[in-house]
């Protein structure tokens, strides 16, 4: 599985209420995660959290959760420490609690663009 935006438009990878150009500019990621935002911060308190624990970024939790569940997350990667982070990635290990307290939150997402509109 290649997982579409595998950080929530950068929500994964930084602190409730730090924003960025593209959190207030892109459309697209605010129509997909607007409607969810309480219940997806809780997610995100969360990777922080376990973040914090663990003495990594929340990007690496956050891909470390996506490879226990046997996902290859694609990223782009515009500077050197994003790599590195994907690197040290492959050496973080989350316990099944941990993974489930990750997931016990989560509620979908509906679906935006092109998917929304593609109904067969």
């Amino acid at each position: 599985i290649t997982p579409y935006s595998p950080l929530a438009g950068g929500r994964l990878s930084k602190p409730v209420g730090e924003t960025s150009k593209r959190f207030l500019e892109d459309q697209y990621a605010k129509s997909k995660y607007d409607l969810t935002k309480e219940q997806d911060n809780i997610i995100i308190e969360r990777v922080l959290e376990l973040a914090t624990k663990k003495n990594v970024t929340m990007t690496e939790i956050s891909l470390a959760w996506l490879l226990s569940k046997g996902a290859i997350p694609v990223m782009g990667v515009t500077k050197l420490s994003h790599l590195e982070g994907i690197i040290n990635t492959n050496n973080i290990q989350l316990t099944n609690k941990e993974i489930s307290y990750l997931e016990e939150p989560y509620i979908p997402h509906k679906l935006v663009g092109i998917l929304a509109e593609n109904r067969g």
